[in-house]
């Protein structure tokens, strides 16, 4: 992590992360896309999403999660900044000429060697079959359906631990605790995502706070009566609802919101904490 000197006061507290491992490089322009960004409004400019608005301009960078390419092996040409995700991105160049970028793994550096492969060895970067990683080994970019690619284990610093392999499924222990299984026939690939260092950042002040994009929110119970469940009463009154209310009065706080028949229930060995 990287501290500052105590220039201002709202400068004395902010961190960031280390950028010194990523390249100097440009992005790669085939593969950058301008989004939408409509701050939270809808088609009539009303805000239907609130704490949202402004924030610096940005490109999406298309992430290859399949990496359907079996066999061609690549090498790691750049580590980039992604404005769109907390882990750092790796543009790697297959020996058939194509880039595309992937998820970087904690420690790749430039000039490394990756493969997909339903038997690819055992090295971070690689990508292979869940049956064939041993048991103990760290995953991430993890498919949940054959050929969607990558949904599980993808922001920085996360990964699943290969628990068991048992009648055609691998057991996994994810970052929340949750033990599921996954189909041993789905890709996955090895080691820890990159920038693990990123739940420690400070944003220190409200303006680098606006450059994300977030606007202020304000407590219920700063608001009047009329605006909020929580609002009015002299002074610093209690929240005066049996239970914790949106600003809609929809309850909230340990209130079950996952589907009682989702059919991924079943593959879900032991909930999260």
């Amino acid at each position: 992590m990287k501290s500052y000197k105590p220039t201002t006061p709202s400068r004395r507290f902010i961190t960031t992360v280390d950028y010194g491992v990523l390249s100097a490089n440009k992005p790669l322009k085939k593969l950058l896309k301008k989004l939408p960004e409509n701050a939270g409004r809808n088609f009539q400019g009303r805000i239907t999403v609130r704490h949202q608005s402004g924030g610096a301009k940005r490109l999406y960078r298309l992430i290859d999660f399949k990496q359907d390419k079996l066999d061609v092996p690549a090498k790691v040409e750049s580590l980039e900044y992604d404005p769109y995700r907390t882990a750092f991105i790796a543009l790697i160049l297959y020996k058939d000429g194509e880039r595309r970028y992937v998820l970087a793994v904690k420690n790749m550096k430039v000039g490394d060697e990756i493969i997909v492969s339903e038997n690819a060895a055992l090295k971070d970067g690689n990508r292979l079959k869940l049956k064939n990683i041993p048991i103990g080994y760290l995953i991430h970019n993890i498919e949940l359906q054959k050929n969607k690619g990558g949904q599980l284990a993808r922001s920085a610093g996360s990964y699943a631990e290969v628990l068991a392999q048992e009648n055609g499924f691998t057991n996994l222990k994810l970052s929340s605790g949750e033990i599921r299984k996954v189909s041993w026939d789905n890709f996955a690939s090895l080691g820890q995502v990159s920038n693990p260092d990123h739940n420690l950042v400070v944003i220190g002040k409200a303006g680098r706070s606006r450059l994300k994009g977030v606007r202020p929110t304000v407590r219920g119970s700063a608001m009047n009566p009329r605006d909020h469940p929580y609002g009015g009463g002299e002074g610093r009154a209690k929240r005066g609802t049996k239970r914790p209310k949106t600003k809609w009065g929809k309850t909230t706080g340990g209130h079950k919101t996952r589907k009682k028949h989702k059919w991924s229930n079943v593959l879900i060995m032991k909930r999260r904490k």
